[in-house]
């Protein structure tokens, strides 16, 4: 990777929150900016620490969560992940330049954070 890449972790539970703090840490091309345990705090989070990954759970299957359109619209440079981990599913979120939300599938695995990460830092546009 190019550049080290600033993570902000707000998935529920918090073992989950914690199993995926507890792979990222030791990683050098990471920096985890933040941790957040409620929803309602991601869109001041995101302001204060501008990550260039929010990392949230899924909790519906094929609806996007609310929290993208919020945090897309006001910072369409991030990417968002939505892991829903009792469904072995991983999706990625972004917003294009006029501002529409996209989203891909991604690995639901370390790689498939790991492949979106690498995006980021080699100034990628897509997941």
């Amino acid at each position: 990777m190019d550049k080290v890449i600033r993570i902000l972790v707000a998935n529920r539970p918090r073992v989950m929150r914690e199993l995926l703090l507890a792979t990222l840490a030791d990683r050098p091309d990471i920096e985890i900016v933040g941790e957040v345990s409620n929803e309602a705090e991601i869109p001041a989070s995101v302001k204060r620490t501008a990550p260039d990954l929010l990392l949230i759970s899924l909790d519906e299957l094929g609806q996007r969560p609310k929290i993208c359109d919020t945090v897309l619209r006001a910072h369409p440079d991030i990417r968002i992940v939505a892991v829903a981990t009792e469904h072995n599913r991983s999706v990625c979120y972004w917003a294009s330049l006029q501002l529409d939300i996209h989203c891909s599938d991604i690995e639901p695995s370390q790689e498939g954070i790991l492949g979106v990460m690498r995006n980021i830092a080699g100034a990628g546009g897509v997941a």
